[in-house]
């Protein structure tokens, strides 16, 4: 049987009562036997769970969440060490290692350290332990958070270039409205075109959690942008993820309308829980290098830096270009030297900015505000230095797959 890395996303609605904020003991149970199964079978796994704060707040006898922050991360840190407690006791009755991770976005704004948490979560997976993987709530403020859980464990998938993402949830699958108020509402199984599905997400999360369907795919479109097939599923049968994968891997060579009316008959006929599948892009599509993927999704942008249609074109041809100031219109934010922002891409002044990639920037924003348009040899002249000749090296700018380039 082939070896296949997954990552699974535990919402805190998974693991935590909404009432009364006890631990669901009996689904963690089906979950860490699913997980063990999984691992025997000679599957990486990689759990990303949410959770710590509800937790806390049951132990500390909060009935609602604080709105201090300084509040929040307390009771995050005190369930982090119940929630961690509770996994390594039922992963120990199977005899099954884990490990605890936590992380911000500070802990990867440097590309070395991106490498070292990648480096450090497959050596874990090397030595048979299961890694759970966690936004450390302790410490991260607004600017240093991933957002939400969605969004890590779709980072995650994509850093360590997992084959399927399992995001699970109270819904069985995704549907065309809120089936819990729509009677309408109908299931879609298999998405392989992301970008253009017509569906509403209007409903929120779980009253203990942050996410809902908006934040799930959001995910599942960062994480298939990088060749990562992403599955909605039941979050209180956990069990399904085996039966899911093992159907997965007989299908995956099928073409795709093929694929769909096959999930659509064994769904139909009780062979194969309902789920909604979110086909990743071909491995020879997806960003192949690991700064490529960190520049998009590991850093946060501070600004935006708006090119023209010759610099646009001169960036994203076969052999690229790096980031000139001559072909800069305009720039917005703050920001300053070595940080990441946002490339848009004005194709006539009639339109708005389209946004297309990221960068690493050599100059501030004042400063390359006094450098748009010009040419590099002016540059120590406007300034009275010049660190380089380039706004962005071509190596520290990044754009996503469905990017023509």
């Amino acid at each position: 049987m082939k070896s296949y890395t997954i990552v699974v996303k535990l919402g805190t609605s998974s693991l935590v009562d909404e009432t009364t904020r006890e631990p669901r003991l009996a689904n963690m149970s089906l979950l860490v036997e699913t997980m063990v199964k999984l691992r025997r079978q000679g599957h990486k796994i990689i759990i990303v769970s949410s959770g710590a704060i509800a937790v806390g707040m049951r132990a500390m006898g909060f009935k609602k969440r604080p709105d201090k922050l300084s509040q929040v991360q307390a009771l995050a840190s005190i369930g982090q060490g119940i929630l961690i407690g509770l996994f390594d006791n039922l992963f120990r009755q199977l005899s099954q290692p884990i490990s605890q991770i936590l992380i911000t976005r500070n802990d990867i704004v440097d590309f070395t350290q991106y490498r070292n948490a990648v480096n450090t979560i497959n050596e874990v997976l090397e030595m048979g332990v299961i890694p759970i993987v966690n936004e450390n709530d302790t410490l991260s403020v607004a600017e240093i958070k991933f957002g939400d859980n969605d969004t890590l464990s779709a980072i995650t998938a994509g850093m360590m270039h997992a084959d399927y993402l399992f995001l699970m949830t109270d819904v069985e699958c995704l549907y065309t409205s809120n089936p819990r108020t729509d009677p309408n509402a109908k299931p879609i199984v298999l998405v392989d075109k992301i970008d253009e599905l017509s569906v509403s997400t209007e409903t929120g999360g779980s009253s203990v959690g942050t996410g809902g369907m908006t934040t799930k795919l959001i995910a599942a479109e960062l994480a298939n942008s990088v060749g990562v097939t992403t599955i909605i599923s039941l979050s209180s049968q956990p069990q399904y993820i085996l039966d899911i994968v093992s159907d997965i891997q007989e299908s995956e060579s099928l073409p795709v309308e093929e694929s769909r009316k096959r999930l659509e008959t064994k769904i139909a006929n009780n062979t194969i829980p309902r789920h909604t599948r979110f086909l990743g892009l071909p491995r020879k599509a997806m960003i192949k290098s690991d700064k490529k993927f960190w520049l998009l999704h590991g850093l946060k942008t501070k600004g935006e830096i708006i090119v023209d249609k010759g610099c646009y074109n001169a960036l994203t041809r076969k052999n690229r270009a790096g980031l000139l100031p001559a072909g800069i219109v305009d720039v917005k934010g703050t920001f300053h030297e070595s940080e990441c922002v946002a490339i848009k891409y004005l194709e006539s002044e009639d339109e708005e900015p389209i946004l297309v990639g990221q960068c690493r920037v050599n100059y501030s924003s004042v400063e390359i505000s006094m450098l748009k348009g010009c040419k590099s040899s002016d540059i120590e002249d406007i300034l009275g230095y010049a660190d380089s000749e380039y706004i962005a090296h071509r190596d520290n700018i990044a754009f996503p797959p469905l990017v023509p380039h």
